[in-house]
């Protein structure tokens, strides 16, 4: 039987040995704005890639109290299903939420230099901010349809004295 102690420092070493395990994450999450419209191409197959900047700032004030912003530019990468949604909706400057992993390509150019270019691969995107009409999209629903809505919840039966906790 271990003591208390014991079992402790068993404990302690077992989560820090997880630690050395060969583990690694490549996520990204973005919010921004797309800086010029998504450039979209078809592969042989019929696989769409679409590639497009995206502008991510901070703002933040300096040691004189003036605002400051800083933007950082990312290449953007979506494929199939994503690239065709991005296709039809996205324009320059649409807001969106993108999630997906940082890759870096090398190739030799013309010249014969080496080349590199660091992408964000989308895995996710989410359209953000106010929707435009010329991107196709549904207009808000009426005031009316959001009362009717807000009394259909009231309708609800309250179950919570069946639950088991």
């Amino acid at each position: 039987m271990h003591s208390n102690i014991e079992k402790r420092v068993i404990f302690l070493t077992f989560a820090l040995n997880l630690t050395y395990i060969s583990m690694s994450i490549n996520k990204v999450i973005l919010v921004g704005n797309v800086g010029k419209d998504p450039e979209v191409r078809y592969l042989e197959n019929g696989v769409a890639v679409a590639n497009f900047p995206f502008a991510t700032s901070e703002t933040y004030r300096n040691k004189s109290g003036e605002k400051v912003t800083t933007t950082e530019w990312h290449n953007i990468v979506l494929w199939r299903g994503l690239a065709e949604v991005a296709e039809k909706f996205v324009k320059k400057g649409t807001q969106l939420y993108i999630e997906g992993k940082i890759r870096t390509r090398a190739w030799d150019d013309k010249d014969g230099n080496k080349r590199y270019t660091t992408e964000i691969v989308g895995d996710n995107m989410q359209m953000l901010g106010k929707r435009s009409d010329d991107a196709g999209s549904a207009t808000p629903p009426d005031k009316e349809d959001q009362v009717e809505d807000t009394e259909k919840l009231d309708e609800i039966p309250d179950e919570t004295d069946d639950l088991p906790f």
